[in-house]
């Protein structure tokens, strides 16, 4: 938290359009609060913030003070995490995740139609319910209107939710070109199509890996962390679809096993040449943003 203001003024200062908050260690929203305060125009995501771990009602009230307090700046970036971490790690009820998703991202637009616009709040799901608001427990700040919802997905389910009801996607690391193009595209352009939509209304945040060093070793190093990354994802069960794209889905049951007997230091090595240039931009640093622009240009719209 002590570094937050300076690393957002660095960041508008180099021309960065936006600065983003991720819940590992720390809480996702928290930073954005100081991040706002220190900067005029730069955007201010969550990417992501578990939506699991918490409510639909929880979620509006801070979107709309981040929003509020930012001046229409806030994109509320949630993601579902994976079950383990739901029901471990926060407690909290794990079931038919892209159902879940769907149905949250409606009752936030319900609370948030009922603060902005007088609607009656009458939601009524099957994970959800949100029917009493008072006066002494609306906002009276509202004139930035609700925040920018992005989503994470990788399968179809969740990408479908995006393209039906969200204002973007956050592409999750282990997606390649091709992935894009085959899978997540299409299903993203049928939705904003059901909404009379076109894709210029529709943000695709990527964050991409990239390996490169100002000296050899730094270039090592980098190769190295960034093939255990890649391993890590690659062994995750839900990630597998990706692999498969690519004719690679040998491997994800071998990097799951090694991953259970805590040998995530030896996964990496498991990542060959092609593989890690398929999913990280490998060159050097005078080359990584021709390389950016050449393999994702008309695909993304935002890098991180």
């Amino acid at each position: 938290m002590g570094k937050v203001t300076d690393q957002i003024r660095y960041l508008a200062e180099a021309g960065f359009t936006g600065a983003q908050s991720v819940e590992t260690g720390h809480d996702p929203f928290l930073p954005l609060v100081l991040a706002a305060e220190h900067s005029q125009d730069i955007d201010l995501i969550t990417a992501i913030a578990v939506a699991f771990a918490r409510n639909p009602m929880n979620i509006a009230a801070i979107g709309n003070d981040l929003n509020g307090y930012s001046e229409g700046r806030f994109i509320l970036g949630l993601g579902s995490q994976v079950r383990a971490h739901i029901e471990k790690r926060f407690s909290m009820p794990w079931s038919k995740p892209a159902s879940r998703m769907r149905e949250m991202i409606l009752a936030l637009r319900a609370i948030w139609a009922n603060w902005y616009d007088g609607e009656p709040l009458n939601f009524r799901g099957e994970f959800y319910s949100h029917t009493l608001m008072t006066p002494v427990f609306t906002p009276t700040v509202t004139q930035h209107g609700p925040p920018r919802v992005f989503i994470a997905a990788v399968g179809p389910l969740m990408t479908q939710v995006a393209g039906d009801l969200c204002d973007g996607m956050l592409v999750h690391p282990l997606t390649s070109a091709k992935y894009l193009k085959e899978h997540t595209l299409p299903i993203i352009e049928k939705g904003l199509a059901h909404r009379g939509l076109d894709r210029s209304g529709f943000e695709l945040s990527y964050p991409v890996f990239i390996v490169s060093g100002q000296t050899e070793e730094e270039f090592d190093l980098c190769d190295k962390s960034i093939r255990e990354r890649i391993a890590f994802y690659s062994s995750t069960p839900a990630y597998r679809r990706v692999l498969e794209t690519h004719g690679w889905e040998r491997l994800q049951p071998e990097l799951n096993a090694m991953s259970k007997r805590d040998e995530w230091a030896e996964m990496g090595s498991l990542i060959d040449d092609d593989m890690l240039n398929t999913f990280a931009v490998v060159g050097e640093p005078d080359t990584i943003i021709p390389k950016i622009k050449e393999r994702y240009a008309g695909l993304v719209d935002r890098i991180t």
